[in-house]
């Protein structure tokens, strides 16, 4: 895939990035040089490989969802600044 100026300027005004004119032929190899890395991750086979959330092997600690310390809705409405009817009272924000 080859990205001319037109489409790094379309690109940059799609993400609202103020590009100057003489700017954009730098833009559009950037791209250029980005999208030819894609494609050279593409050509690797990765069939059979397993996908991974790390790059080190490891479990994350698990503990029991259990409730140790609820029951305080008085407590923690206690440091609102307005609270009304079990809940905090916010200003109205939007119209």
């Amino acid at each position: 895939m080859s990205i001319d100026m037109a489409t790094a300027a379309r690109v940059a005004k799609l993400a609202r990035i103020e590009v100057d004119e003489e700017a954009l032929p730098g833009l559009a190899e950037e791209f250029n040089i980005i999208f030819g890395f894609i494609e050279q991750l593409n050509e690797v086979d990765v069939a059979g490989v397993e996908p991974m959330t790390s790059v080190t092997p490891q479990r994350l600690k698990r503990r029991k969802d259990d409730v140790t310390d609820g029951d305080q809705q008085g407590k923690v409405l206690s440091n609102a600044p307005d609270a009304r009817e079990g809940f905090y009272a916010v200003p109205k924000v939007v119209e």
